[in-house]
């Protein structure tokens, strides 16, 4: 799940209009009232007592799966709780993942670090944790990738994260030869042959419409060359040159087209399907 949106507030603890201070001390205003200790709040939790202090201290903020669980503890609202809504935490949250997408090609170790920040302002939360793992390079670090995608498969409240992390557990299991456990790791993902993205560009209309086709289309782009290349591949490697070559001339010729929709800038992952492209016809 990686978002393009917008840029948190210029002060270092803001967030949606209110400080992280403020937010710490409603919640400790609201533990002194029901006269209970830190400890026995962070137990209804399953935190540490440490990471409540830090809530009250306004160090960090609680996880956005915990606030509905703080406000009935509490008997409030979520808007009481935190005098704004979860959309605005969503949007936070957002602009943190857009900001580390900026740097994911150019400059990885950048869009880790601006993620990680984000963690510490939002421990454990799915989507952070979902793009840090589009910053991690699978081979020299698959002992931070399998974990984390074992743990997003495993309590993931969003179904895209979780099969995301499917996806890039499966990848990273071939990335360093272990073969005999993509198959099964797949089988967790559900067949499905239409998108919410697709269905969005249909059926909507206007502005939604637009933006949903959009993304779609890249995506569709990807994925066909990707295809185009695997059946070219295994086309060669059973001997089948002319229609290996025909595929990848189709690919060369996507490739070609869409550049078009760069027409300002370079399209980055041009150059890596030409690269590949250029030496299975030299092969």
């Amino acid at each position: 799940m990686c978002y393009n949106g917008i840029r948190m507030s210029a002060h270092s603890k803001c967030f949606g209009g209110i400080t992280m201070i403020k937010l710490g001390e409603k919640i400790k205003s609201l533990r002194k009232q029901k006269n209970i200790s830190q400890e026995v709040f962070a137990n209804y939790l399953g935190v540490s007592f440490q990471a409540v202090s830090k809530w009250e201290n306004g160090n960090t903020m609680p996880d956005v799966t915990m606030i509905p669980a703080i406000a009935s503890f509490f008997g409030v609202s979520t808007d009481e709780l935190f005098d704004f809504n979860l959309y605005e935490m969503e949007k936070q949250v957002e602009a943190i993942c857009t900001e580390s997408w900026k740097y994911r090609n150019n400059d990885p170790a950048k869009a880790e670090q601006i993620l990680r920040e984000g963690l510490k302002r939002f421990p454990g939360n799915e989507i952070i944790l979902n793009n840090l793992l589009y910053t991690l390079d699978y081979k020299t670090r698959a002992d931070e990738v399998i974990p984390l995608c074992k743990s997003l498969i495993e309590s993931a409240k969003y179904d895209d994260v979780k099969y995301d992390a499917c996806r890039i557990l499966a990848e990273c299991y071939k990335e360093n030869g272990q073969d005999d456990l993509i198959a099964p790791t797949l089988e967790i993902i559900p067949e499905i042959y239409f998108t919410k993205l697709e269905l969005m560009a249909t059926l909507l209309s206007g502005e939604e419409s637009y933006e949903a086709a959009h993304k779609h289309k890249s995506i569709c782009v990807y994925d066909l060359l990707d295809m185009l290349i695997i059946i070219a591949r295994h086309l060669k490697e059973k001997g089948e040159k002319e229609n290996a070559a025909s595929q990848l001339k189709i690919a060369q010729k996507i490739i070609d087209a869409f550049k078009e929709d760069y027409p300002e800038r370079k399209w980055p992952e041009a150059s890596t399907y030409e690269k590949e492209i250029e030496e299975l016809l030299a092969e």
